[in-house]
C-alpha cells in the first residue's frame, strides 16, 4: 500500500488472497471487510487488486466518470468470452447502446408491452385453459421463471406465425418451453462458468446445452420467426454492420436472451413469495387492483391488453416490487481503473487508485441493507416505498444527507440497465395476470423464505437455494 491509497488486505494465501471467501459468500466477506476497514478498502482476489467502495453518497461520481478513467468495457468483454464464447469484431458498448436504446422507449416500448401481454396470455392461460379447472402443483421459481422467460422470448425474438391460430399458439408454447428448459440448464451453471470452476462433466454438459441454444437462436432460426421486435431487428443489423459472423450472431443472441430475461423470473418469484408470506401486502395489492379495475373502461376478462396507463398507476405494487428488489438484487457494479487517479469521496477524503486495478460497488450491502437508511433492513415491508398520501417515497437519508441512489437493482450511470422500463412493465403484467386469473397458494403456508444460493452474488437477482412448492388453478 502506498500513501493515500485505501486500506489494503491481501489475506494469507499468496496470489489467491481472499478469492475463496469472496467466491463462497461475497456479502458476508465484504461485510466483515467493511467492519474491519471502513467503507473503502482494497482486497487481493485471485491475482487482481479490487478496491471496494461501500459509501452510497460517493457512488454517483463513480458511475458517471468518463470511460477514459473508469471503464466497464474490458470486464464485459472478458465475461462475454468466458460465459458465452462470444468475440465480436470492432465491438463498442457505447455504439451498441446507442443502437438499442431507441427500441426500448416510447412507441417501441408500448409495442413491446402489448406483445408481452399477448404472449403472457398465450403461455400462462393457454397451457391451462384446456385443463379441468383443477389444482396444478409446481415450484414457484419454476412457475415465475418459465412463464416470464417464455413470454419474453416470444416478445423479443418473434412467434411461430401471424395471424395467430390455435395451432400456431400451441407451437409457440412448445417451442418457448424448449427454449426455457435448455436455457435454465445453462443458467444453473452460470456462476461456475464465470469463475472457471466447472467439473469435467459440467463442461461437457455446458457444451451440449450451448450448442442446442445456438441452434435455436441462429440467424436462420430467427429469420423464420414472425412479429420479431424492433429491438431484435436493430440488434441483428448492428451485428451485421460490425461484421460478426453467423456463429457469433447466434452467441450474441444467447447473451442477449440472458441479459434481457435472466433476472425477470427470479424477481417475480421473490415478489410473489413475499406477497404469499405477507397477507397484509397481498390484500393491499389486491385492493389496488380491484380499485383500478372498477374504474377501467372495459371488464378485465375482456381486455386483450393491459393499457400502459393502468400499469403506471399501481403505487402499491411498485412499492412491493421496489422492496423485493431491495432485498434480493445483488449485482456487482464494476469498473476497470484505466489511469492512475485520485478518487474524491463525498465526505471530503480522497484516495489514490492504481491503473489496472478494479473498482467494485456492491449496493446490496450499502445502501440496500444499511440499517441507517432502512429500519429493520432484513424485513420485508410492502409499504416501505410509499408516503403516507400513497405517493412513491423517494427520500432516504444517511449521515443526515438525502441519498441520490438509495436502491440500485438496475445499476446506475452510464451502465444502467437499458431494458429497465420493459422489465418493470413485464413483471407487473405477469403479477397482474396471475392475481386476476388464478388462485395461487403455498403448499405449506408456514414454509420459510429460502436462503439465497450464495454463488449468485454479482450476477443480478439472487436465486433461492431451493424452490418453494405452490399450487394454482384458473379461476372459474
Amino acid at each position: 500500500r502506498r500513501p493515500g491509497e485505501p486500506p489494503l488486505d491481501v489475506g494469507s494465501i499468496p496470489w489467491l488472497g481472499h478469492a475463496l471467501e469472496f467466491g463462497k459468500d461475497a456479502a458476508s466477506f465484504l461485510t466483515r471487510m467493511k467492519e474491519k476497514h471502513g467503507d473503502i478498502f482494497t482486497v487481493l482476489v485471485g491475482g487482481r487488486y479490487v478496491t471496494v467502495l461501500l459509501d452510497p453518497h460517493s457512488y454517483d461520481a463513480v458511475v458517471w466518470e468518463p470511460r477514459t478513467k473508469l471503464d466497464f468495457h474490458p470486464y464485459a468483454v472478458f465475461l462475454m468470452e468466458r460465459i458465452f464464447d462470444l468475440q465480436l469484431p470492432h465491438y463498442s458498448p457505447s455504439d451498441e447502446k446507442a443502437k438499442m436504446k431507441p427500441t426500448l422507449l416510447h412507441k417501441d416500448l408500448q409495442a413491446l408491452t402489448e406483445a408481452m401481454d399477448t404472449n403472457l396470455r398465450t403461455v400462462l392461460l393457454g397451457d391451462i385453459t384446456a385443463a379441468d379447472g383443477g389444482w396444478h402443483e409446481m415450484g414457484l421459481l419454476e412457475f415465475s421463471y418459465s412463464f416470464l422467460l417464455r413470454a419474453g422470448y416470444l416478445t423479443l425474438y418473434g412467434v411461430e406465425a401471424l395471424p395467430r391460430t390455435h395451432e400456431s399458439q400451441a407451437q409457440d408454447r412448445t417451442h418457448s418451453a424448449e427454449v426455457f428448459h435448455t436455457f435454465r440448464q445453462l443458467d444453473l451453471l452460470l456462476p461456475k462458468l464465470a469463475r472457471g470452476s466447472l467439473s469435467a462433466g459440467d463442461k461437457d454438459h455446458v457444451c451440449r446445452v450451448k450448442g442446442r441454444l445456438w441452434k435455436l437462436l441462429s440467424p436462420a432460426s430467427l429469420a423464420a420467426r414472425a412479429h420479431r421486435s424492433k429491438w431484435l431487428e436493430s440488434y441483428l443489423l448492428y451485428l451485421k454492420e460490425i461484421g460478426a459472423p453467423e456463429a457469433m450472431q447466434a452467441r450474441a443472441a444467447l447473451l442477449q436472451l440472458w441479459a434481457t430475461q435472466g433476472n425477470m423470473g427470479p424477481a417475480a418469484f421473490w415478489l410473489l413469495l413475499f406477497l404469499l408470506k405477507h397477507p397484509e401486502a397481498l390484500a393491499a395489492v389486491r385492493g389496488e387492483l380491484e380499485q383500478l379495475l372498477s374504474r377501467a373502461e372495459e371488464p378485465v376478462l375482456q381486455m386483450t391488453t393491459l393499457p400502459q396507463k393502468l400499469l403506471d398507476s399501481m403505487p402499491v405494487l411498485d412499492s412491493v416490487l421496489n422492496e423485493s428488489l431491495r432485498l434480493t438484487a445483488a449485482p456487482f457494479i464494476t469498473r476497470e481503473v484505466m489511469v492512475d487517479l485520485a478518487m474524491p469521496m463525498a465526505d471530503g477524503r480522497e484516495f489514490s487508485l492504481r491503473r489496472g486495478d478494479r473498482l467494485l460497488l456492491f449496493p446490496f450491502l450499502s445502501p440496500q441493507r444499511d440499517p441507517e437508511i432502512y429500519a429493520d433492513p432484513e424485513v420485508f415491508k410492502y409499504n416501505r416505498f410509499l408516503n403516507s398520501d400513497g405517493s412513491e417515497k423517494k427520500d432516504f437519508y444517511k449521515d443526515g444527507k438525502r441519498l441520490k441512489l438509495y436502491s440500485m437493482p438496475w445499476g446506475a450511470g452510464h451502465n444502467q440497465c437499458l431494458g429497465k422500463a420493459y422489465a418493470i412493465s413485464s413483471i407487473k403484467q405477469f403479477v397482474f395476470l396471475v392475481l386476476v386469473h388464478f388462485d395461487l397458494e403455498l403448499m405449506d403456508p408456514d414454509v420459510e423464505v429460502p436462503d439465497f444460493d450464495l454463488s449468485r452474488y454479482g450476477f443480478g437477482l439472487m436465486q433461492p437455494e431451493h424452490d418453494v412448492p405452490v399450487r394454482y388453478r384458473l379461476r372459474p
